[in-house]
């Protein structure tokens, strides 16, 4: 009898979770406490509990081409950087083309994921759901958690002396969904992520005046990257992660430096990060450098203190009338249906084995999906970690014994730089290509370079000297695509296509001039030749 398998939630994380567990030959319940799936991707007008949510003008800041399912590309007339509607749009496409969707039960929150009581000999879980008022009870061989870590909202107001006596409204970006709300106001938006850039930028355009607080600065880069490019099929290679990985970091840092600032000078500009070897996530944003030197956006250090309608910044005596706050502060991560004995988070971060397994428990039965930060797309790394989760689940991969997991755990959380390549030093940060190469060799599907250049020497070069796309973790080993080399050989077709909606007749280089009046004197001297 197939294995059940009982997975939370139904964004990107759960969807190819399902997936998985279908392919494997288990038996998957997926529990989706709202009415629909999508997850983060789905926007409504309202904050729903429990559920991660988006403001209406919410774009994808990976491209279509990275961020896809590895064995299902987007549709090649889809913008290279997704608005929320149409991703939304892919992954019910997905689900359909899968037949997901008889695998959830919607409306149905997750109370609680226990043990049962002969766990060390069968590894099963008790799942309590409730749906329409009505609690329910069943037992599981495998749990997968594809929560996400976008549900519980950070808001620190404690470090702001003096916001009890605030006379505006204050709240935290979760709670943002349209910019009318900014209209004729004077705005501060404090922390400067993706989600707190994004809401200054798109209240500069209705606001009176706009404030972006940052404590330690940040990056900035557009989705538009060298020669009109999408950054991350630029920046994501196998080639340049090799190039990294073999600096030392304060070479990597500085060439890092260069390049953030070919776009505009940071410090110019008030962005300059103030610590420049750990890495910190770029923000991405294409309007910002041109909201600040209109004054749309005015960049300020961290809030010394707020008054009634007011607020004073550090190292700046006047103060900045203020009608609203918008605290793009991050989130607390945490599982609240499973008891910390199960999984337990610190510090922003839990002891999990390749950020998926807790490492204490006697059977492997339970994994936590998405549950990581990787300098590239969450999809193709859910996606990953699912398939490897579920041959683990399955009984197919084993993990090491509980004291190598430990140990990893640990010093991992110690944060020890290496001393080369980026420094992926912050909670669930990893390097994007290492991890899911690791992945990968778990499972028997990485592709060997060394081979292929012999047997398919443009594929290779491709894949080491291109984007790192997902369709790549296809190309062999269990769950393997027939349609990969396809999807790698045609993916700037499809960029490309996105973009070249008018054809144009691309004027000759002067090196192509040369070369045709060459070509034409050496066909005179060869007709010259052949009449003598």
């Amino acid at each position: 009898m197939a294995k059940r398998v009982a997975i939370v939630g139904a964004g990107v994380s759960g969807l190819g979770s399902i997936k998985c567990c279908l392919e494997e030959g288990l038996e998957p319940t997926c529990f989706e406490r709202s009415d629909n799936l999508g997850g983060l991707w789905r926007f409504t007008e309202h904050v729903e509990e429990g559920r991660a949510g988006i403001y209406e003008s919410v774009i994808s800041n990976s491209c279509k081409e990275m961020s896809c399912y590895s064995d299902f590309p987007f549709p090649e007339d889809y913008p290279n950087y997704v608005p929320n509607s149409l991703f939304l749009e892919y992954l019910q496409m997905y689900a359909d083309r899968f037949n997901l969707r008889k695998c959830i039960q919607f409306k149905t929150k997750v109370c609680s994921v226990t043990k049962r009581p002969d766990f060390t000999v069968s590894g099963q879980w008790d799942v309590v759901t409730l749906h329409e008022g009505k609690q329910e009870s069943a037992v599981f061989d495998a749990v997968m958690v594809c929560t996400g870590f976008l549900t519980s909202p950070n808001l620190p107001l404690d470090s702001f002396p003096g916001l009890n006596d605030f006379k505006g409204q204050y709240f935290h970006s979760r709670e943002y969904k349209l910019p009318y709300i900014f209209k004729d106001k004077r705005v501060l938006v404090i922390g400067m992520g993706n989600s707190g850039t994004d809401i200054a930028v798109e209240a500069s355009h209705v606001a009176k005046k706009v404030f972006l607080s940052t404590t330690g600065g940040a990056w900035a880069i557009s989705r538009v990257y060298d020669s009109g490019y999408p950054w991350d099929m630029v920046f994501v290679t196998r080639f340049q992660n090799m190039v990294r990985n073999s600096l030392p970091t304060p070479i990597v840092s500085w060439l890092l430096e260069r390049k953030m600032n070919s776009w505009f000078n940071h410090a110019n500009y008030g962005l300059f990060p103030e610590d420049r070897v750990q890495l910190r996530e770029p923000v991405i944003n294409d309007e910002l450098p041109g909201r600040i030197i209109t004054g749309k956006v005015l960049i300020k250090p961290s809030i010394k203190e707020v008054k009634g309608n007011s607020v004073i910044f550090n190292n700046t005596p006047e103060e900045e009338p203020i009608d609203i706050i918008i605290f793009a502060t991050g989130y607390t991560f945490a599982f609240p249906f499973l008891d910390e004995s199960v999984v337990k988070v610190e510090d922003g971060q839990a002891s999990l084995y390749k950020y998926i397994f807790p490492t204490h428990l006697q059977k492997s039965t339970l994994a936590v999906i998405g549950f990581i930060k990787p300098l590239g797309s969450m999809i193709p790394t859910a996606e990953m970690q699912a398939r490897w989760a579920v041959r683990v689940l399955k009984g197919v991969n084993t993990l090491p014994p509980p004291s190598v997991m430990i140990k990893e755990v640990n010093a991992r959380k110690e944060n020890m730089p290496s001393g080369f390549g980026l420094c992926y030093c912050k909670a669930l940060q990893a390097d994007y290509i290492r991890y899911m190469d690791e992945l990968l060799t778990f499972i028997n599907a990485k592709p060997n370079l060394f081979s292929m250049l012999l047997m398919d020497p443009h594929l290779a070069l491709t894949i080491f000297f291109g984007p790192c796309s997902s369709y790549q973790f296809r190309l062999t080993g269990p769950g393997k695509w027939e349609g990969a080399r396809n999807a790698i050989m045609t993916q700037w077709d499809r960029t490309f296509k996105a973009t070249k909606t008018r054809i144009v007749q691309k004027p000759p280089t002067t090196f192509e001039n040369l070369l045709k009046l060459f070509s034409f004197l050496a066909l005179l001297i060869a007709i010259f030749l052949i009449f003598l």
